[in-house]
């Protein structure tokens, strides 16, 4: 019986293998070379490619698609101006294969220039038929490009090829995610499963897409097909646990948790959920048994320790909520997350000094929310240093210049401050941009009732607007 391809490579390999560990030299088809270095290529066997290369040009000197093979290792290494030398000599030798204009284009690539190769995969569209790899690689220059749309004509040519390129498949549901059209990939993956019907993947990927949209129905309907298409699919139990989640389905949810845990490792993203159901059931002992499980599976989700934290939090046990978020501190010190409910866990335990550092740490570190500003001028302002929350609320402005609730405690805290003048300017700005929120004002600050100046403004302020 005849070898099929995959044989002939096997032994082509192993005849290979054995050569190089003797002083030996075999013979091998051109045919064979090629199947020898995609091998080692794929394989990241770069220093082995090279060598089958090397030694198949000197048995077939004048190897197109050998030449090729060693232009596109020459890319990898980003050995540009070689590659491309090489690439002119075999143009003058076939001005019309597509590959060279692929192995330019991935060279523009590599340095940033996209159209450029974009405009070299369409001329190497006009010199094949087969342009399945060509319209994936078009597919990628657009998607660096941020251009979404034609990333995704692309891609949708690719899965017309074939329609189990889930690699296209998936990117082509991302385009439309990032064209926030939910409705247009749920049109598209309709038409898909009709003709595909027990397509796994785009019935996970239609859920999603459904989910997206809040129509939990017909999210949990298309988690259901994606299971019945294969009763192994991980990422459908998990998917359909948010679904059920959302709905209020505890204990469902947590049976759709605990298959995907019985079908593999378990996961820190499951245990989280899993965790997160039995807080809701008031499982209190099992959702801190899964929590607990979240973060020793893995110790950099964020998410994880935050739940424990805010679990602890929760129960008033401020002493452990503290203890667990510097546990998470000392492994990501760089977390802006971590630091900002340190702060507010410090607050409530009445430190203050430590309350005012976690702040700053978090807005170094990038976070620059609403409420850290607020939080973190009124943990300044019961320490008493009523400069440094000015300061603070000054900042939060250039973020939020249309925030009235920071212009009307920074209003506040210039009268705290003994600055009549600009407590005035600030409140008349804070009443321009939302007069129903005086009342925050009112019940923050009543030493205001002191100053004729305010009171007068006030008054004018509510007659106008009566």
């Amino acid at each position: 019986m005849a070898l099929d391809s995959n044989e002939n490579a096997d032994n082509s390999i192993h005849k290979f293998e054995s050569m190089l560990k003797t002083d030996d030299v075999y013979f091998f088809d051109a045919e064979d070379f090629e199947d020898i270095i995609h091998h080692y290529l794929n394989s990241g066997k770069i220093a082995l490619g090279k060598k089958a290369i090397q030694i198949g040009l000197e048995q077939h000197p004048n190897a197109l698609e050998l030449k090729l093979l060693q232009v596109e290792v020459l890319v990898f290494e980003d050995k540009f101006e070689r590659a491309e030398k090489l690439l002119d000599e075999l143009q003058d030798i076939d001005a019309f294969n597509e590959e060279i204009y692929i192995q330019r284009a991935n060279i523009c690539s590599k340095q940033d220039r996209h159209n450029e190769a974009d405009d070299l995969l369409q001329e190497a569209l006009h010199h094949t038929d087969e342009s399945f790899d060509i319209h994936a690689l078009l597919g990628m220059e657009y998607l660096f490009m941020d251009d979404f749309e034609r990333a995704k004509r692309s891609f949708m040519r690719c899965v017309e090829f074939d329609e189990s390129d889930y690699s296209s498949l998936y990117n082509v549901v991302y385009c439309f995610e990032f064209l926030e059209d939910f409705e247009g990939a749920i049109h598209y993956l309709n038409d898909y499963l009709e003709k595909n019907p027990y397509c796994e993947v785009a019935w996970h990927q239609l859920g999603k897409m459904y989910y997206a949209q809040d129509m939990f129905q017909e999210a949990l309907t298309a988690f259901d097909f994606a299971i019945i298409s294969d009763d192994a699919f991980i990422g459908a139990y998990f998917e359909k646990g948010k679904v059920l989640e959302k709905l209020g389905k505890y204990n469902e949810a947590i049976e759709n948790y605990e298959v995907t845990i019985s079908i593999d490792d378990p996961t820190s993203h499951a245990y989280l959920r899993i965790g997160k159901c039995h807080e809701k059931l008031g499982n209190d002992d099992l959702a801190k048994y899964y929590y607990y499980n979240t973060v020793h599976e893995d110790p950099l989700l964020d998410k994880g320790w935050l739940a424990i934290t805010d679990f602890h939090s929760k129960l008033g046990d401020f002493g452990k909520a503290l203890f667990y978020i510097n546990k998470a501190i000392n492994i990501d010190g760089e977390n802006p997350l971590y630091w900002k409910k340190a702060a507010k866990i410090y607050f409530q335990l009445a430190n203050l000094d430590e309350a005012d550092f976690a702040f700053k740490q978090t807005v170094d570190l990038g976070n620059y929310e609403l409420d850290t500003w607020m939080e973190w001028s009124e943990t300044l302002n019961q320490i008493g240093d009523f400069h440094a929350a000015i300061q603070v609320l000054v900042q939060g402005i250039e973020f939020y210049p249309n925030e009235s609730k920071l212009f009307y405690k920074l209003s506040g805290l210039f009268l705290k401050n003994g600055q009549l003048e600009k407590s005035r300017t600030k409140l008349l700005e804070a009443l321009q941009l939302n007069p129903e929120n005086l009342c925050l004002f009112e019940d923050e600050f009543p030493e205001f009732q002191k100053f004729p100046k305010l009171k007068i403004l006030l008054s004018e302020f509510k007659k106008a607007s009566t």
